[in-house]
């Protein structure tokens, strides 16, 4: 008789799959999923990690690391006991996490093409059934949602660059932000069209750069402004402006046109 049997109440522990990630996030991620099984219990269906933490564009201090958790059902109190872990989280670098659950994803195919195609490219799941592998997308729905966003992106730009006034930092933080959400859009353009995707960003531009003979010089300049702290003249942030908007906007016309 197992250990279970001789008290059904407790519920069977599940394993906890962290060897694998890099040192610098093993043990934040280790505590947070364990205070998240205590919390959740047989809610909780599986916990995934995301994005950069998991590939060489990881900047320790600086870059967050991110998570989806899977749960059988949404509930108030399932928010309130992870609210109650959010300034521990903040001070090990994790994101506040996503939260689904398996019919919210199966019925979000069509409209976050975008988002899980590069939850889909670049994950680790830690803790229950992997939820993203196995996903499949309409190359029309993300081919709107490209679209869709590029020209998002443009109305951001043009009022982001009003609202600031001229302030050189504020224009030059919402290039960053703008920049950094081309790249999953860039990935997914490079999907549309049956290409290898990186999981890093600076090939990411690179390779979009030649198949989409796109600008690509201020996309990575940007990018590095957040993660080196570089400060940038008055007369660069106008030229990473103009060619930054431009870029987008030659984008939005391509995808546009896209045959899918």
């Amino acid at each position: 008789m197992t250990e279970n049997e001789n008290n059904p109440t407790e519920p069977a522990k599940r394993e906890l799959k962290v060897d694998a990630l890099r040192d610098e996030i093993r043990e934040p991620v280790k505590t947070f999923a364990e205070k998240l099984t205590a919390a959740l219990g047989d809610n909780l269906q599986s916990i995934t990690i995301i994005g950069s933490s998991l590939t060489k564009d990881f900047s320790p201090g600086q870059s967050d690391i991110n998570t989806v958790l899977v749960l059988g059902r949404q509930t108030l109190d399932s928010l309130k006991s992870i609210a109650g872990m959010a300034k521990s989280m903040s001070k090990k670098k994790l994101a506040v996490p996503l939260l689904m659950t398996p019919d919210y994803i199966e019925r979000s195919r069509d409209v976050f093409g975008i988002e899980f195609l590069d939850f889909q490219l670049t994950h680790q799941t830690i803790l229950g059934s992997d939820p993203f592998t196995s996903l499949t997308f309409a190359k029309a729905d993300v081919r709107l949602q490209c679209e869709r966003e590029l020209k998002a992106t443009l109305i951001r730009l043009r009022q982001g660059y009003i609202a600031s006034a001229g302030n050189r930092k504020l224009v030059r933080d919402m290039l960053i932000s703008a920049v950094s959400g081309l790249v999953p859009l860039l990935r997914a353009m490079l999907w549309l069209k049956d290409i290898d995707r990186p999981q890093r960003a600076e090939p990411v531009f690179t390779k979009a750069g030649s198949e989409f003979s796109i600008k690509t010089e201020f996309l990575i300049a940007a990018r590095k402004w957040r993660y080196e702290k570089i400060r940038p003249q008055e007369n660069e942030i106008t030229a990473a402006f103009e060619s930054i908007y431009k870029t987008v906007e030659q984008l939005a016309l391509i995808v546009d046109k896209l045959e899918v």
